[in-house]
């Protein structure tokens, strides 16, 4: 049986100091809450540094912010044109594709219930990274669509799209792509990346849907905001080989994500299109 919890932001579980922005996050049962402060001049499109004048980056967030100003206020822009102000007491909900900077005088105080920690920076276009890339998809999203029409199904996938959301941020993920039904994602923890997967699924399947997912761990290259290199197309077959409701890993995200309390089966060797060798893959239990 639930219980109700309850937890102060004046006792965080993780503390965040960068450059202009800081954040006292909490994690209360699957939400992650955030108290941010901006200092003036700080963009969140910049991971809290200061441009002078009241101009935006030259690059865009690509978390999707909600929450409610306290003090001072935060000035946004689209990457479409579109502007909007927010001041103390309003709520907020901010797609990614933006840039957002604080215009008063005095700091920006802000509680956040969403993109809590993806404003963080990325490391920088260009670099070779290792990460633990999750590929999603919606089993049977066409025959679903046609089945609920099409008002009932965008209103299911908005909401499906926003619980998946939900679950990066709580895991410290960071959204790469949307492929219409399905999301890629990267982590910079395979135990991380795991745990999303499964709420991502049990989340899905809460709404009716199931999804079907493959993780795998590898270097990859930083082009923008885009990842690229084979462990991508790896982690794509092994999400394509995935039956219904089930995640599959591959042998070296199992073996990172080993001994972390997570139960996972066996499940052979498996040839995959485009890849040379048999590749020997692993299904999260339950």
């Amino acid at each position: 049986m639930s219980r109700p919890q309850k937890k102060s932001l004046d006792a965080p579980d993780e503390r965040v100091r960068l450059n202009g922005i800081s954040a006292d996050i909490v994690n209360v049962g699957d939400a992650a809450v955030a108290l941010n402060i901006f200092q003036p001049g700080a963009h969140c499109a910049l991971g809290g540094r200061l441009l002078t004048g009241n101009r935006r980056a030259s690059q865009s967030c690509q978390a999707h912010h909600a929450g409610v100003v306290l003090e001072g206020k935060l000035h946004v822009e689209m990457d479409d044109g579109s502007l909007m102000d927010v001041g103390p007491n309003e709520v907020f909900d901010i797609p990614a594709g933006h840039d957002g900077w604080t215009v008063s005088e005095e700091p920006l105080r802000a509680i956040g219930w969403s993109g809590v920690r993806t404003w963080l920076p990325e490391p920088e276009s260009g670099e070779r990274v290792v990460v633990t890339l999750l590929f999603t998809d919606i089993v049977g999203s066409t025959e679903t669509a046609i089945r609920l029409g099409d008002g009932v199904w965008r209103e299911l996938l908005g909401r499906h799209n926003t619980e998946v959301r939900d679950e990066l941020d709580r895991f410290r993920g960071r959204e790469v792509a949307t492929t219409g039904d399905g999301f890629l994602a990267v982590f910079d923890g395979a135990v991380r990346a795991v745990r999303a997967g499964m709420g991502i699924r049990d989340r899905a399947r809460a709404l009716g849907l199931e999804v079907r997912i493959g993780l795998h761990t590898g270097e990859v290259d930083l082009v923008g905001e885009d990842v690229r290199g084979a462990a991508v197309h790896e982690a794509a077959r092994i999400a394509d080989a995935a039956s219904v409701g089930e995640i599959l890993l591959s042998s070296t995200t199992y073996q990172l994500a080993s001994g972390a309390g997570l139960d996972f089966e066996y499940q052979g060797e498996r040839e995959f299109r485009g890849l040379s060798g048999p590749r020997s893959i692993y299904a999260v239990s339950g």
